[in-house]
């Protein structure tokens, strides 16, 4: 059930019966100059989409743009502040919970909001409104994603390239796979930049000089297909898992007493 879809008296029989909204988020970022600046976001609003068919959980609009500062060289790309997004989060969520809504998955797909989604779940059960949990596709299934090309990549990789050649194929330039390997870190574990076990860059530039990690000439539509299903099905079996938990157990532990 998509929220923006349905009128308000379909919206209040769900929130008279269900507890549990699924939140997809993104980012709007370059991605190499193979894939498309919504890479991040429509991985994860195809994941919400499919497991809110399939359970029939809430699914809300997307959060397109999140925390890409990093990648701000590279025309097009766009971000905001991570108090802002931060704050942003929160208020969507405490929005949901006026109508009912006490449990969300996060279902993100960018690695610079992680953290930032982390703090907002934290706050959120802090304040015992809300147990929201944030989720990536790729570590659901890690083995299976590692397995799956020789050479991978954090970013703009074979991983990313295989969904969206899966999901979007009119959106990938196919004609420049090469192209993006051979002038981005083809090897992303030598290309990061570190002194004496510091992080020694900040900006995406600095380690990809075309934004792509990794050999994305190794994805191929049909690998992005199984890491879709198999993805998907974790996050179903975490939605399942997440509305059947009673509330006493998703709250924050009590202070921790000697006696």
């Amino acid at each position: 059930m998509y929220l923006a879809d349905e009128a308000w008296p379909d919206l209040e029989a769900y929130f008279e019966s269900e507890s549990l909204a699924i939140v997809p988020l993104g980012s709007t970022e370059q991605h190499g100059p193979h894939l498309p600046l919504a890479t991040d976001h429509a991985i994860a609003e195809a994941f919400a989409t499919e497991v809110s068919e399939r359970t029939g959980y809430l699914r809300t609009p997307t959060v397109t743009v999140g925390v890409s500062p990093h990648h701000r060289q590279f025309p097009g790309t766009a971000w905001v502040d991570a108090d802002v997004f931060r704050d942003y989060v929160e208020s969507y969520v405490r929005n949901l919970t006026y109508h009912g809504i006490d449990r969300v998955v996060f279902v993100n797909a960018h690695g610079g909001n992680v953290q930032h989604l982390r703090e907002v779940g934290r706050r959120l059960r802090d304040d015992d409104v809300a147990y929201a949990i944030e989720w990536m596709w790729d570590e659901s299934i890690p083995n299976l994603v590692d397995e799956a090309f020789e050479h991978n990549g954090p970013h703009a990789g074979p991983k990313e390239t295989a969904l969206i050649q899966h999901l979007h194929p009119d959106l990938v330039h196919d004609d420049r796979l090469a192209e993006a390997r051979d002038g981005g870190a083809p090897d992303p574990e030598a290309s990061i930049r570190t002194q004496n076990g510091a992080a020694t860059f900040y900006d995406t530039v600095e380690n990809s000089a075309n934004g792509s990690f990794g050999d994305p000439t190794d994805a191929t539509a049909e690998r992005g297909a199984e890491l879709f299903d198999a993805a998907s099905e974790q996050l179903e079996a975490l939605c399942e898992w997440l509305a059947a938990r009673d509330w006493a157990e998703l709250r924050a532990p009590e202070r921790v007493s000697r006696e």
